[in-house]
């Protein structure tokens, strides 16, 4: 099984500028029930960043960072770790599991194609167990 196969497709990522402050970020994160926001290139031949809680929580709380001065720019972890869409799903686990990761973006040519969760992983393995 592929990466494609189980990842969650970029049509239903949510995408912020770098300039998008925290503030926006967390209303954007709050109304799509969702856990990391991609932060686009900065140029073409740049690299995307993700906005996940838990750089929020760094930048925010423990670094006591204004969350209305504070741009996605400032706290995305650029680049994002990614994988290729065609890479087995084995391998992107033990990478997961290895570096403590719990998402990596799927990037290929150097665009966004979708992003890969465990909760992404889990869910096939379940359905997989459920069938058999």
């Amino acid at each position: 099984m592929l990466v494609n196969d189980v990842m969650t497709a970029k049509e239903k990522l949510i995408r912020v500028s770098p300039m998008t402050t925290i503030r926006e970020v967390l209303q954007l994160m709050k109304s799509h029930n969702v856990r990391s926001i991609i932060m686009d290139k900065t140029k073409p031949d740049g690299a995307y960043g993700l906005v996940t809680f838990k750089n929020i929580l760094q930048s925010i709380v423990a670094e006591d960072g204004d969350i209305d001065l504070l741009n996605a720019y400032d706290i995305a972890a650029t680049p994002a770790v990614s994988v290729s869409a065609k890479l087995n799903v084995k391998y992107a686990a033990r990478m997961m599991v290895t570096n403590s990761i719990k998402r990596l973006l799927v990037i290929d040519d150097n665009e966004v194609c979708g992003i890969l969760t465990m909760s992404d992983i889990i869910t096939v393995l379940m359905e997989d167990i459920e069938q058999n």
